[in-house]
């Protein structure tokens, strides 16, 4: 049954979650393994009306810009109580942030009033103050640190709130009412891959829109992990549909990961493709050191798995479908796949239960589902956590979509797809040269279906626009149509397929056209390979820019110390070449003009914040510029 709460705006939301679920947890934090401190809705919803409160009486208007720089914690959805409940608008970001973007996102915002996490990123604000000519009002979140005066404490804050409520105060209630669907809940600056940091405004029912239609049923006895960056609209929605489904969300971190799964046993968690690559290399790495006869039922049970899934997702209509699949093969198909489905079962049973069980549990053992965004899932990797039975559902979105366009079903799983457009949400497949409608076209067959082209979308999720950018929203939004940046397909399954980024594509000397992206992950599959970037615009030939797996190297006898004596060492630069030789190669797939033909390795991992966004996804106008020297000395070598 589906508990979940319709509501006009999160304010309202926030209230109706609290009057429902009362007592129940909402949020829980770490103080150490195995002893979690919860909040409950009613609490969490009590403070946030104190902090709302005090925010008014600080001089907060309604649809103000306030500051929230920070990382997974109570005390960051507690701020983003008080910012809703008082009609404000946050603007978010994690506390990596760099110098440069403090200052763009605090002036180009115009925050009066800004949130800060830790004392170190207090600092840093300080130090930068005479930059900041409008921000008047600093607040620190962490409960254990001691602002010295410079700002004012959460607790402090709340406590001000709490003394003008007793006395009658109820400003805050006036501002919820006050609320319209079309008010901005959030300020979102994109760290993005390319560019400096666009403002993404997203409204109060670009975040209804979402919670209305995830494709997934939460109750109050579910258990959600949190671990992707919490100012990221990807893991934000995840939060917000707890919120309205009664569920306690734990804070975890990457340090915790592994403990934290095992022992909270999350039934749902939003993810990024990295954690399942991570878990992927550690998985089949305990296969390889574990005895033979282990190893050997492993690959018995992954092979059953492989063939029972295979052949249920053909009778289901749930196998890909690239191009259409007439009638009569299909029919002539069947009684195969019905044959190994059934010869298969008593084996598949046993072996599930015996064996795959416990790969089962590195993922805590009960999830009913993860939704993996932020980025492509390797489908190798797809494939592996669907056939052993963890539930990885792939979803597609963006920051100026609330994020989420396209996500699985959890009955309805086509590997390769990102699954269908969500309800309300329309996709169009546009031609890039012509700028042609590929479907739905109704002068082509299947209207369009299988087509590759640009994606553009619509729907309620769709952003207001870029704050205080008319020309690039102009560029982005037209007619209500938003043009994604990135290449897919509508499959005959009426599923949405992602190939790559419009804006990635690297466009040879020759004409040819290829994406990169499909190679690096691919190549990232290697346990010596930790980050790939491919490179070639304009050029004969395209060529890599690779950072060594440090952990892979040591593992396979190599005792270096750092990245950096990895990729000087001549033994290691064979080692990858033949790596790459192996994957990406005419026997596998690849085109002539898709091989590598010189590649250059980084000696220091890529960081987030510098060369990766907060999920993982290279910035490639950054990693370009840095290491310009070595792309320059693959094409003109000394």
């Amino acid at each position: 049954m589906d508990n979940r709460i319709i509501a006009k705006n999160l304010a309202d939301l926030y209230r109706q979650a609290a009057n429902r679920f009362g007592s129940l947890p909402a949020f829980a934090t770490r103080k150490k393994e195995l002893e979690w401190e919860p909040v409950s809705f009613q609490e969490l919803y009590r403070q946030g009306l104190n902090l709302a409160t005090a925010l008014i009486e600080l001089g907060v208007d309604h649809q103000e810009h306030v500051g929230l720089f920070g990382d997974n914690r109570y005390e960051w959805i507690l701020s983003d109580y008080g910012v809703q409940l008082c009609g404000a608008v946050d603007v978010p970001r994690g506390s990596d942030i760099t110098d440069n973007e403090l200052i763009y996102i605090i002036n180009h915002a115009g925050i009066n009033v800004a949130f800060v996490e830790t004392t170190e990123l207090l600092d840093r604000i300080i130090q930068l103050k005479p930059e900041l000519p409008d921000l008047k009002e600093l607040i620190l979140l962490d409960p254990d640190a001691d602002a010295k005066g410079r700002a004012h404490h959460l607790k402090d804050v709340i406590q001000l709130g709490s003394g003008l409520r007793a006395d009658g105060d109820r400003r805050a209630e006036k501002r919820m009412e006050a609320i319209k669907p079309d008010d901005l809940f959030t300020l979102i600056y994109t760290s993005g891959t390319t560019g400096k940091p666009k403002g993404v405004m997203l409204t109060h029912e670009n975040m209804m829109s979402q919670l209305r239609v995830i494709p997934i049923e939460l109750a109050c006895t579910d258990r959600v992990l949190s671990i992707l960056p919490i100012w990221h609209i990807f893991e934000r929605v995840f939060e917000v549909y707890t919120i309205s489904c009664g569920v306690c969300t734990y804070y975890s971190s990457v340090r915790h990961l592994a403990e934290d799964l095992k022992n909270i046993e999350p039934t749902f968690m939003g993810s990024a493709p990295r954690l399942w690559e991570s878990l992927h290399q550690k998985i089949l790495k305990r296969v390889k050191d574990s005895h033979p006869m282990r190893r050997l039922l492993f690959h018995t049970a992954y092979f059953l798995s492989r063939q029972y899934k295979q052949s249920m997702y053909f009778m289901s209509g749930r196998d890909l479908r690239l191009q259409p699949k007439s009638m009569l093969k299909r029919v002539l198909l069947f009684p195969f796949h019905a044959l190994r489905w059934l010869l298969v079962l008593p084996f598949y049973a046993f072996f599930n239960v015996a064996v795959l069980e416990p790969v089962r549990l590195s993922a805590g053992g009960s999830l009913k589902a993860t939704i993996s965004g932020g980025g492509a899932l390797p489908v190798e990797i797809d494939r592996f956590f669907n056939f052993v039975g963890i539930p990885v559902l792939e979803g597609y979105g963006m920051t100026e979509t609330s994020p989420v366009i396209a996500v699985r079903e959890q009955d309805h799983v086509v590997i390769g797809t990102v699954g269908p457009p969500l309800k309300d949400t329309e996709i169009r497949i546009m031609n890039l040269e012509t700028g042609e409608i590929l479907y739905p076209n109704s002068k082509y067959p299947h209207d369009g279906k299988g087509m590759r082209g640009e994606i553009w979308v619509k729907g309620p999720q769709v952003m207001k626009g870029y704050y205080r950018d008319k020309e690039k929203t102009g560029e982005t939004i037209r007619d209500g149509w938003l043009n994604t940046g990135d290449l897919g397909m509508i499959t005959h399954n009426d599923c949405l397929k992602i190939l790559g980024r419009s804006k990635a594509t690297i466009v040879l000397l020759s004409g040819e056209n290829l994406e990169p992206a499909p190679i690096e992950m691919r190549l990232t599959q290697s346990e010596f390979i930790e980050h790939c970037m491919v490179v070639g615009q304009d050029q004969k030939h395209i060529g890599a820019l690779i950072v060594p797996r440090l952990e892979g190297f040591r593992e396979n006898g190599n005792k270096a110390s750092s990245i950096k004596e990895i990729a000087e060492n001549p033994e290691a630069r064979k080692i990858i070449q033949g790596e790459i030789k192996r994957m990406i190669s005419p026997g596998n797939g690849y085109k002539r003009h898709e091989l590598i033909h010189d590649f250059r390795l980084v000696p220091e991992n890529f960081k987030t914040g510098e060369e990766l966004t907060n999920l993982f996804k290279m910035k490639r106008h950054v990693i370009t510029h840095k290491h310009a020297d070595l792309i320059a000395d693959m094409y003109n070598p000394q």
